[in-house]
């Protein structure tokens, strides 16, 4: 039987704490590039379609994630099927649009638990949209948060994402600048792009011991910090490192500026595999960059699969999609 879960019922089943301990799993596996290998992008005249496909170390499913796009019509939809890896059957599928929010953010706060100075954190968040609120809940997850403050262009947005967290142990304020936010930072969230692509974050903002999280960059033409805040960047940690260094407009415009990041550059598996130490030092600032990986998606999907057949909730498919014998 084919389970089908609708964004409403990923919403309810999913959890910040599980998360981020299947992701630590997922991460800690023997990496194997043979089982997640790199993206897809297809482009068309009025769409793009990206995939992103999996077979996970030590879970029975494998599966993918499937992005289709209209830019000139500002939609897009998300699908993931899980199939079982012995019988090909098809076991879940689910709308991923909340699992791709999810996801990123609880491997940044898994990144973040890593790789930021000790103790409570200070947390700067440019951005006040959905992907900013999820990183303030996937951080408190994972280690106490002092302050929060918030920086976007409109006060209104700031007010809502300030209400909206008001649930989050800790005091959340609005500042009326990035720089304002970054004041005794020591996390600082990049969870929104200009509308010019001009970055939000310059490296002469930041201050000793900073790790900074960078999430809004995923492609050539997009931009979100500047070239200073990868030459300050004593550690680069990526979650798909050949993708970030190469497909990424931050560290493509850093490359035509002289600056060579692959000598500092290691990859999260790396990192919580202990096969890299990460931070070695308390006045080290550290950039963990993310484009998203199959490896994300597919293990929240797993969990909130897992906990929906628990809680008895989700669609059975009405149609049977049967493997074919070959």
């Amino acid at each position: 039987m084919t389970l089908l879960l609708d964004d409403e019922t990923v919403r309810s089943v999913f959890d910040w704490n599980g998360a981020v301990e299947a992701l630590r799993r997922a991460y800690g596996a023997d990496p194997d590039p043979v089982r997640f290998p790199s993206r897809r992008m297809a482009r068309g005249d009025h769409g793009w379609l990206r995939t992103l496909s999996g077979v996970p170390a030590g879970s029975a499913l494998m599966g993918l994630k499937v992005i289709a796009a209209s830019p000139s019509g500002g939609r897009v939809s998300y699908l993931i099927p899980l199939f079982d890896q012995r019988t090909a059957e098809l076991i879940a599928l689910l709308d991923a649009q909340s699992i791709t929010g999810y996801r990123t953010a609880a491997t940044s706060a898994l990144a973040a638990g890593l790789l930021a100075s000790s103790g409570a954190m200070d947390v700067a968040v440019i951005g006040s949209g959905f992907e900013a609120k999820n990183h303030v809940r996937a951080l408190a997850a994972v280690r106490d948060l002092k302050t929060v403050r918030v920086y976007s262009p409109r006060a209104q947005s700031r007010a809502r994402f300030v209400a909206e967290l008001a649930d989050v142990p800790t005091t959340i304020d609005s500042v009326d600048s990035a720089e304002r936010a970054l004041a005794g930072a020591s996390v600082v969230v990049c969870a929104a792009r200009s509308r010019d692509e001009s970055p939000t974050l310059r490296g002469e903002w930041l201050r000793p011991g900073t790790t900074v999280i960078s999430i809004g960059s995923t492609l050539p033409e997009q931009r979100e910090v500047d070239t200073d805040v990868v030459e300050r960047a004593d550690v680069l940690v990526a979650d798909m490192i050949e993708e970030v260094l190469d497909e990424t407009g931050d560290l493509l415009a850093a490359r035509a500026a002289g600056i060579d990041a692959s000598g500092k550059a290691a990859s999260l598996d790396d990192v919580v595999g202990g096969r890299h130490p990460g931070r070695t030092g308390d006045e080290q600032i550290v950039l963990y960059k993310s484009v998203g990986s199959a490896v994300q998606d597919l293990a929240v999907a797993e969990m909130c699969v897992r906990a929906a057949e628990k809680q008895g909730l989700g669609t059975p498919f009405p149609a049977v999609i049967r493997p074919v014998e070959k």
